[in-house]
């Protein structure tokens, strides 16, 4: 069995592909020749035997070719401008990546592989201001440039399966850290930057909202939800979250907690942080894929902070 994996070398894809080799996959996956360095990254090692392929989600030609070439069986598409706040700045680069990026592969498996089972990776800013907890009936409310552009592949999804009979799936998962998580994501910016306090390395961190509330889960335990996805004998898309909501400022003393970081007079709120359209209140309702998928999340939020807080003194302390 192939499984090709967009992506693969951000937090969700590395850990997809270290799991699909782990289940005895020839593991594929695609990346842009502009960020081949990123294989570098010291959580890469695990994907020695992924083979690689150039190609970028805003060019049809070549991920055409790579789908031709591999015919892979599962496709899982983690590629993404996933940046919100950069969505915001750069809106057209953004939807061009996310929502015709995600037609361009299903175009590109449609014509040349078409009994490929594909996930899209969907998100829970899709949900934006609509009230928690969110399941998969939820009206979608965007607020951002970065969910339209998901709003438009997850919509895309369900007509492809029903309009060509081919088995996508959305999986909309809610907000899952780890250690590898980006240091531009305000978990791990947050563990980043008091390890560096701690170490005397940085003075201040500069974060904006505060009172955001978000449903935080381990992304080991989303990336295997993905699998059972399509492991399915009938396609659907599934909500994947822990039902617990935290705010960002618990998150921050948590983490100060465990790092043992004073955070008067480290912490500084910047005005320039805040987004534009703030989305408050994101918790969801996984029902659906513990009835269906017999999935549900294995640590808790405070083994979660410790294990990237952890992970950020060990490396700030050489």
């Amino acid at each position: 069995m192939k499984a090709l994996v967009t992506g693969c070398v951000g937090q969700d894809g590395s850990y997809l592909c270290e799991l699909l080799l782990s289940k005895g996959y020839e593991v594929h996956g695609l990346i842009r020749r502009s960020t081949a360095e990123d294989l570098q990254r010291a959580h890469l090692p695990g994907l020695k035997n992924v083979i690689f392929h150039y190609a970028d989600m805003t060019d049809y030609g070549p991920l055409a070719s790579v789908i031709r070439s591999v015919q892979p069986d599962l496709v899982f598409n983690l590629a993404a401008q996933s940046h919100v706040a950069v969505s915001f700045q750069n809106p057209v680069y953004t939807f061009n990546v996310n929502a015709l990026g995600a037609n361009r592969l299903l175009e590109a498996i449609r014509e040349h592989c078409p009994k490929a089972r594909f996930y899209q990776a969907s998100t829970s800013e899709m949900f934006g201001l609509s009230p928690s907890p969110q399941n998969e009936e939820t009206p979608l409310k965007p607020q951002s440039p970065y969910a339209i552009s998901k709003c438009a592949a997850h919509y895309s999804i369900r007509v492809y399966r029903e309009a060509y009979k081919m088995f996508v799936v959305s999986g909309i998962l809610f907000n899952h850290e780890s250690p590898r998580r980006g240091s531009e994501f305000v978990t791990r910016k947050i563990t980043k930057a008091l390890a560096r306090i701690k170490y005397g390395k940085q003075e201040k961190l500069k974060l904006g909202n505060l009172e955001a509330k978000r449903d935080w889960g381990y992304a080991p335990d989303y990336v295997s939800a993905m699998i059972q996805m399509l492991e399915q004998d009938v396609p659907s898309d599934y909500v994947i979250a822990t039902g617990e909501q935290h705010t960002v400022l618990e998150f921050l003393e948590l983490a100060a907690e465990i790092a043992e970081v004073e955070l008067p007079g480290h912490l500084e709120i910047d005005s320039s942080l805040m987004r534009p359209a703030e989305v408050p209140d994101l918790r969801g309702d996984a029902s659906k894929a513990r009835k269906e998928l017999g999935w549900k999340p294995t640590i808790s939020f405070e083994e979660l902070v410790r294990k990237m807080v952890e992970h950020d003194l060990e490396v700030e302390s050489h």
